[in-house]
């Protein structure tokens, strides 16, 4: 597998397997003289992690403590690459022994069979969504460089289950009081009920995470084939669940006119958005305003039509500890997805001028 690494300047790699001995992320090209603990890590972490108890999450109790084994002394970062280790403390591999050689809809089973010829079939390993434990603690080292320069990534549940939610005037505190991470508490309610419906049928939820980026400076980056819309939607679309990314008004401008869509300006700025803050590939120093569509968990207790290894038709239902939708776990990784591709554009940018 080559595609582990993301970034040029700034460059994350994640490693391990969801049911393995451990996971984790080595980030290199991190300035030095950064301040960072273990503890920053953690917040960021304690975020997504499983077993909290929250309605329709995995009961797979992971504390997903990191351990930062390299390129931090007394308490900054060093220039040197920067190794995280989390340990997975609550693997169950033996649960996943009866789909060893049975694809279970939905997932990467079928397709990492025909890429290598051969899979690790204990919950989908790679594929699987423990790995984006590693994305968040290499997030959380990419906002200690973006913060420096006043960048604040801000993202929430938008919607769940086909309900909306109304966002207003999002901040942290907002996101961070509810179990969903969602800044509506009225919509909040109504998805917990859905959740609950949902799982008491053995079904699965999508939803759609939103995300906001402030104080962004403009001129970050790098046309043709990097520019900033396209690695962060590629950033956003390498997690498993998302299906789908819009930057500014996405999908909706092409019912519309240019007179309609193109972002005026005067002398005190911009006069629109409708860009969502990139233009050319290249930032304007508006808020960058992204909204990411999730698929429904493939892993529901219904009886489901499939093949195995051989070709033979089978029927599963898959059980274990599964969620009922991806969100709200996926909305810190979506944060650190972003994270990771801004303090990348930005060094690049540092070099240009």
């Amino acid at each position: 597998m080559s595609g582990n690494a993301i970034g040029r300047v700034f460059r994350v790699t994640t490693w391990g397997e969801s049911h393995g001995k451990a996971i984790g992320a080595v980030v290199d090209g991190c300035p030095p003289a950064i301040p960072l603990a273990e503890a920053d890590i953690q917040r960021a972490l304690d975020r997504r992690r499983p077993g909290t108890g929250m309605e329709g999450t995995s009961p797979r109790r992971e504390t997903d403590e990191v351990e930062i084994l390299s390129g931090v002394f007394e308490g900054r970062t060093t220039g040197t690459p920067i190794s995280l280790l989390i340990r997975n403390r609550d693997a169950d591999p033996a649960a996943y022994e009866k789909y060893r050689d049975v694809f279970r809809p939905g997932h990467g089973d079928y397709t990492y069979f025909r890429k290598y010829g051969l899979r690790d079939h204990r919950g989908g390993e790679r594929a699987s969504g423990r790995e984006t434990a590693a994305r968040v603690a290499a997030g959380a080292v990419a906002a200690a460089v973006t913060s420096r320069e006043g960048i604040e990534v801000l993202a929430w549940t938008a919607a769940l289950g086909g309900i909306a939610v109304d966002s207003g005037e999002v901040s942290r505190e907002r996101i961070d009081a509810d179990p969903l991470l969602c800044p509506d508490p009225a919509a909040s309610l109504r998805i917990r009920e859905r959740i609950r419906d949902a799982a008491g049928s053995g079904d699965s939820l999508g939803g759609i995470v939103e995300i906001t980026v402030r104080g962004c400076p403009a001129g970050l980056g790098e046309p043709v084939f990097d520019k900033a819309d396209a690695v962060i939607a590629g950033a956003l679309m390498g997690i498993g669940a998302v299906k789908g990314v819009e930057i500014g008004d996405g999908f909706a401008v092409a019912a519309r006119t240019g007179s309609e869509v193109n972002d005026g300006m005067a002398p005190e700025g911009f006069l629109s958005n409708h860009a969502g803050g990139i233009l050319g590939g290249i930032t304007t120093g508006q808020e960058i305003r992204i909204r990411v569509a999730c698929k429904p968990l493939p892993s529901i207790a219904r009886v489901q039509r499939t093949i195995d290894t051989a070709g033979t038709a089978v029927e599963i239902t898959v059980g274990g500890r599964h969620d009922v939708s991806v969100l709200p776990r996926v909305v810190p990784v979506c944060e650190a997805m972003v994270q990771i591709v801004l303090a990348d554009l930005l060094l690049r940018q540092k070099a240009v001028r």
